[in-house]
C-alpha cells in the first residue's frame, strides 16, 4: 500500500489578503478524500480564523491545524526596520523546520517560503506555488518563482509570460483559474451611499516606485472631498497602512508612508477602509462604477464586469509596450489629481473604447470553467504527487 502524502497549505503573513487564493483549495482538496493527509498552518489567530470561513464545517475534522511564531528577536528586529523586511516570516519558517520536515508538499501563496528549501535544508519537499493575484508587477514574474516544483496558475496572460522568461516547464504547472472568484465573485454588491451618484474606488498599491499615493494620493482625496458629482471609496492594498516604511525589491528603493492630512471619515460621501477584511473580499470591486489604480491586480477583478478605468502613473513611465504595466491599456492613464476633473467627465464615453481590451485581457487572465478553479487546482496537486483517481477512491 502506498504512504499517505501529508500536503500543508501555509499563510504566513501579517495580513489576510493572500488566504482566499489558496484556503479554498485546501477545503476542495479535504472534500475528495484518497490517500492524503491536509494540514494548515498557519502564524496568526486572524489568519486561522480566516482560513476557516474557507473550509466546510464538515471538513475541519479532516484537516489538521497548526500554529507558528516567530523569535521575540525577529519581531524586535521588524519593528525597528518598519517591518520593511519580512523578518517575523523569515523567523516563523527556520524557528519551524521540524514541522516542515514532515511534510511531502507545501502549497504557499508567496516565494519566501521557498527559503525552506534554498536556506533551511528542506531538499525533499515539494513547494507548490498559487501566486495570490494575476496581476502584471514585474516582482510577480523574478526568478525565485523557478525555484517552485510545481506552480498553479491562473490564465494563459500569466503562464505564457512565465514560459518565456524560463519560469516554469511544461510539466512543472497547471493553469487552474482563481479560487478566489469561487466563492467571492458572485456576490450581490452592498450599498454604502444614500444616493445615487456613481462610486470611484481609489485603490493605489504599496510599491514605492508605482503606487500614486505617496505623491498624489493626499491631492486625490481632497478633490473628492470637495465635489459633489461622484462618491469615493478609498482601499487601498492592505499593506499601504500596515507599514511606515515601505521598500521594494524590484526597484530598490525605500519610502516613507505618508498619514491623512486630515479627516475624510466624515464625509457622507466617501467611504474609507484602510484594510478591513471587506477589501480583500471583492465587496468594493463588484460595487464600484469606476476604478482609480496604478499597480494593483485587483483591477482584473474589477474588469470581472467591464466598468471605466483610470490609472495615475506618478513616476513618468515609460509603460507603452512594457507587460508590467499591461494593464494600463484598460483605461486612459493621468499623470496628476489635477487630470482627475476631465478624465472623469469622458470616462464613460472612454470605456466604449477600451472595453474590448477589458474582455480580452479578462479571459486571457482568468481562464474560469464550469469546474471550480479550487477544485481543480486541487486534482492538479494530486495529479503532481501521483494521487490518482484509484487512490481517491480505494481510500
Amino acid at each position: 500500500m502506498l504512504a499517505r502524502k501529508r500536503v500543508a497549505f501555509l499563510f504566513n503573513h501579517e495580513e489576510l489578503h493572500q488566504v482566499a487564493h489558496v484556503a479554498p483549495v485546501a477545503n476542495a482538496m479535504s472534500m475528495m478524500g484518497g490517500n492524503i493527509d491536509i494540514h494548515i498552518v498557519t502564524s496568526t489567530p486572524e489568519q486561522e480564523a480566516e482560513v476557516r470561513k474557507h473550509i466546510r464545517a464538515d471538513q475541519c475534522a479532516n484537516i489538521r491545524f497548526h500554529r507558528i511564531s516567530a523569535s521575540a528577536i525577529a519581531g524586535f528586529a521588524g519593528q525597528c526596520l518598519g517591518h520593511a523586511i519580512p523578518t517575523k516570516r523569515i523567523s516563523a519558517l527556520k524557528k519551524n523546520r521540524d514541522l516542515f520536515s514532515g511534510f511531502d508538499a507545501l502549497v504557499v501563496p508567496e516565494t519566501t517560503s521557498f527559503l525552506l528549501k534554498s536556506h533551511f535544508g528542506l531538499d525533499h519537499l515539494k513547494i507548490i506555488y498559487l501566486p495570490h493575484g494575476a496581476g502584471d508587477r514585474a516582482v510577480g514574474f523574478r526568478k525565485v518563482t523557478a525555484k517552485a516544483d510545481f506552480v498553479l496558475l491562473s490564465g494563459k496572460k500569466v503562464r505564457d509570460r512565465m514560459v518565456r522568461a524560463n519560469l516554469v516547464s511544461k510539466q512543472g504547472h497547471a493553469i487552474i483559474g482563481y479560487p478566489k472568484f469561487d466563492q467571492f465573485a458572485n456576490r450581490k454588491p452592498r450599498r454604502l451611499f444614500d444616493n445615487d451618484r456613481p462610486t470611484l474606488l481609489y485603490n493605489p498599491h504599496f510599491d514605492p516606485l508605482l503606487s500614486s499615493w505617496y505623491q498624489e494620493g493626499h491631492k486625490i482625496l481632497e478633490y473628492f472631498a470637495d465635489q459633489d458629482q461622484f462618491n469615493l471609496i478609498f482601499t487601498p492594498h492592505v499593506m499601504l497602512f500596515r507599514r511606515k516604511l515601505h521598500a521594494s525589491v524590484e526597484h530598490r528603493l525605500l519610502r516613507w508612508r505618508k498619514a491623512f492630512p486630515r479627516d475624510f471619515r466624515n464625509i457622507p460621501h466617501m467611504h474609507i477602509d484602510l484594510g478591513s477584511t471587506a477589501s480583500i473580499d471583492m465587496t468594493y470591486t463588484n460595487m464600484a462604477d469606476i476604478y482609480l489604480g496604478d499597480a494593483s491586480s485587483q483591477v482584473y477583478e474589477f474588469i470581472r464586469k467591464p466598468r471605466p478605468c483610470l490609472f495615475m502613473n506618478c513616476h513618468a513611465a515609460q509603460w507603452r509596450d512594457d507587460p508590467n504595466y499591461l494593464h494600463w491599456n484598460l483605461g486612459d492613464v493621468i499623470e496628476s489629481a489635477e487630470a482627475l476633473p476631465d478624465a472623469l467627465a469622458i470616462s464613460s464615453l472612454r470605456h466604449g473604447f477600451y472595453r474590448p481590451a477589458q474582455e480580452r485581457l479578462l479571459h486571457a487572465t482568468f481562464d474560469i470553467q464550469t469546474t471550480p478553479s479550487a477544485e481543480r487546482a486541487a486534482l492538479a496537486i494530486m495529479k503532481f504527487l501521483g494521487i490518482g483517481e484509484q487512490q481517491r477512491a480505494a481510500a
